[in-house]
């Protein structure tokens, strides 16, 4: 059985766990201007959980609609802090605002897929994550966040959980691929359930 796929995500980590778990796929990212679109939805008070679906389906439609024929997969998360949204730290001050906020509460995180094919959508998922953070000194924090930048920079909330930012954390209720940015499970099963997978 031959299967292959396009992920719409230029998430070096989302192609690590697709290739890990034994799929074939090509990158193909879509522009798409991310933080023009959350304000807008947000100005229409759109929820964090349709705001993520949104932002995947996007990608997906946008890449299946120049892709016929293949199954296009498209992917985005966000934060959820009691209704604020977090997004990527712009700057090394930002994420220190940002673990601030979050030291010693709760947050959830919101990773969302969808998967197109011919221009129309044939699946989605929105996986929820609640973790729950240390409270954590101002030293700390930034030392964190000195020695950490060039990988939490693309990553909303300013942490790695599957890096040195499970020491942020005390608790983690949810699905550890949900945390990493994809339902891995929920795809696959839905693969193997229409037959593209073997099982």
């Amino acid at each position: 059985m031959s299967f292959h796929m396009v992920l719409a995500s230029g998430s070096a980590t989302r192609a690590d766990l697709l290739t890990k778990a034994g799929i074939s796929f090509s990158v193909n990212v879509p522009k798409i201007d991310e933080e023009t679109i959350k304000a807008s939805l947000l100005a229409d008070k759109a929820t964090p959980r349709d705001i993520a679906d949104c932002l995947a389906e996007m990608k997906a439609k946008k890449i299946s609609d120049r892709t016929p024929g293949v199954p296009v997969l498209g992917c985005d998360q966000v934060l959820d802090f009691d209704g604020t949204l977090f997004s990527k730290p712009k700057t090394k001050q930002d994420c220190v605002s940002q673990l601030r906020s979050l030291s010693g509460q709760r947050h959830k995180l919101l990773s969302a897929a969808v998967l197109y094919e011919n221009g129309e959508p044939m699946w989605r998922h929105v996986g929820v994550v609640t973790l729950r953070m240390r409270a954590l000194s101002d030293a700390f924090i930034h030392s964190y966040v000195e020695q950490n930048w060039g990988s939490i920079q693309y990553s909303v909330g300013g942490y790695k959980l599957e890096e040195e930012g499970v020491r942020l954390f005390s608790s983690v209720q949810g699905d550890f691929f949900h945390v990493l940015g994809m339902p891995l499970l929920e795809i696959l099963g839905y693969l193997a359930d229409r037959g593209d997978l073997e099982t």
